[in-house]
């Protein structure tokens, strides 16, 4: 009787796994000490927690597509420094509030790449959120439409990691620059961004129709990042597409 009032004590504060362990108990378990039984306990609630966390964070993240840093290409077709991802990987420019800035051509794997940046620093518990930049712009279009401009900035400000993909397939418009701005405002020291584009970083300029605007984005992006200038001489898509053959 005692054992099914704690059983249900347990899922009553939320202690599923620990409730799950004591109910199904494993009869090796019996044979070990009560310190030894709670740690085990302890140890399968942490980790379901833990999970569940990083589920929750992953869902969030939005990410483009399923990328796993332990599953990025580093072929001789393709221009990568393995050790500058691994030290990335580390999400040490999280805990900083830099940036990574990464470019390349069409196929040279920048989205995988980013992705999985973002899902290992979900991993580690952070949270991310990823946009492609036509997408973020039609959003913040609709949150003004709305009288929701505001709550919708601050959402994007509360996250440790911003991803910006895509950014360059055209120029942006004035109001579209200043949107930018702002969101690079917002996060200058106090957040970090992952961009990514096809052109090079220092084309980004021409990309907005005020210099001054343009002048102070890239003040605020460029000089607090790592740039990753990517290439490769078959596309990431045909090798991806080989691998699952």
């Amino acid at each position: 009787m005692l054992r099914n009032q704690t059983i249900e004590k347990l899922r009553d504060m939320k202690l599923k796994a620990m409730a799950q362990m004591l109910s199904e108990a494993n009869p090796s378990d019996l044979e070990l000490s009560f310190e030894e039984r709670l740690g085990l306990m302890v140890e399968k609630e942490w980790m379901a927690k833990k999970n569940s966390k990083i589920k929750r964070l992953l869902r969030n993240a939005n990410l483009g597509i399923n990328a796993c840093i332990e599953d990025v290409e580093y072929s001789s077709n393709r221009a990568i420094d393995k050790q500058s991802i691994v030290e990335l990987a580390s999400c040490s420019f999280i805990e900083k509030s830099l940036n990574i800035i990464t470019t390349g051509k069409t196929g040279s794997g920048k989205t995988y790449l980013i992705c999985a940046f973002g899902s290992n620093a979900c991993r580690k518990g952070y949270t991310v959120r990823y946009y492609r930049i036509p997408e973020l712009l039609l959003d913040i279009q609709d949150a003004k439409a709305h009288n929701q401009y505001s709550k919708f900035m601050k959402q994007i400000q509360s996250v440790r990691l911003l991803i910006l993909d895509d950014i360059g397939l055209k120029s942006y418009t004035l109001e579209e620059s200043r949107d930018i701005l702002e969101i690079a405002e917002s996060r200058y020291d106090r957040g970090s961004m992952i961009l990514a584009g096809q052109i090079a970083h220092s084309q980004w300029y021409e990309l907005f129709p005020d210099p001054t605007i343009a002048d102070a984005i890239m003040d605020r992006i460029i000089h607090n990042s790592y740039i990753l200038e990517l290439d490769s001489k078959v596309s990431m898509r045909e090798i991806m597409a080989a691998k699952k053959m």
